[in-house]
């Protein structure tokens, strides 16, 4: 028979079994709970990490598609959308692309126009110089009035601007019509005129000397018709022709030679040039803004002399 102090042994040691047990059982529960749980937790996190990013990526990249600027980009002096903080906040906000402009069709705004183009209308200075007897860069000489004005030299233009008709306006609702004579070089500004002093005092007192305006370009009513003139110094070897009195703006002038036309290269002076002689004294074509030619016949090389033509580019 076991005797009590055996017994109270063996009890001590099965207390301690059944602890250990428990004790194993709970670590490695709690071993299995970490080594499950930790992986999703992870992938959880790096999920999240990664939402962010790829979404702003997506508008990024659907932006440099379109190469359209959307209301979350804002455009740099490259033209590459660079996103910013807008990106995020849902926004819409209008980039510069994005500003609307003038409807413009090609009756309106014919490919040949260059700077200054029909039914568009232009913000600006006007100043005053005094134009003598209205000569000027365009080598038109002596005008038969003086409502004329000096072009700055960026919608001069090489002298595309020679001849062209301007309504101005001022901001007190006074307005004139004048004829392009002349040229207003640096600092003259893109969108100022310089206007005779006769010109200027219809629209301010000349004291003022500075104004803002708007102008536009003019088709006007005329019983001028337009004439030719050659150069001083023209030979069938070399020669200069210009075109004066034309309602619209002229954009080409061409000579017939071998054949066929030959397109002359235009001065700032407002001649154009054969240097070779090509073309000089045989038939001249003269093509305005809106694309319609004039083919003029007779014309002999005389240096110097107005010869008219009986011809005239049509009103718009």
């Amino acid at each position: 028979m076991k005797t009590a102090r055996q017994a109270a042994r063996q009890r001590r040691q099965r207390r301690r079994l059944v602890l250990g047990t428990t004790l194993a059982v709970t670590a490695a529960g709690v071993l299995a709970y970490l080594v499950m749980g930790s992986p999703s937790d992870r992938e959880a996190a790096a999920g999240q990490a990664t939402a962010t990013p790829a979404t702003t990526q997506v508008r990024a990249t659907s932006t440099t598609e379109t190469g359209t600027p959307s209301a979350s980009a804002t455009p740099t002096a490259t033209g590459t959308p660079t996103p910013t903080a807008a990106a995020t906040s849902g926004a819409a906000r209008p980039s510069a692309k994005a500003t609307p402009r003038p409807p413009r069709t090609a009756s309106t705004t014919p490919s040949s126009a260059g700077r200054i183009r029909p039914n568009t209308s232009y913000t600006g200075v006007a100043t005053a110089y005094e134009a003598a007897d209205g000569n000027g860069a365009c080598l038109f000489g002596p005008s038969p009035d003086l409502m004329i004005a000096a072009m700055n030299t960026t919608d001069y233009e090489t002298s595309r601007a020679c001849g062209a008709y301007v309504l101005v306006r001022a901001a007190n609702g006074k307005s004139i019509t004048v004829r392009i004579t002349n040229e207003c070089p640096l600092p003259c500004a893109p969108g100022q005129i310089d206007l005779s002093q006769q010109a200027f005092a219809k629209l301010a007192d000349l004291k003022v000397g500075r104004i803002p305006i708007t102008w536009q370009l003019l088709s006007p009513s005329t019983s001028d018709t337009i004439s030719i003139r050659y150069k001083t110094g023209s030979s069938p070897y070399w020669c200069g022709i210009q075109a004066i009195g034309h309602r619209n703006p002229v954009a080409r002038l061409e000579v017939q030679a071998g054949g066929g036309w030959r397109q002359l290269p235009r001065t700032e002076y407002n001649y154009f040039i054969s240097d070779s002689g090509s073309g000089c004294g045989s038939s001249i074509r003269v093509t305005d803004i809106y694309g319609e030619r004039l083919t003029i016949t007779g014309i002999a090389v005389r240096p110097n002399v107005v010869q008219p033509t009986g011809v005239q580019f049509a009103r718009h």
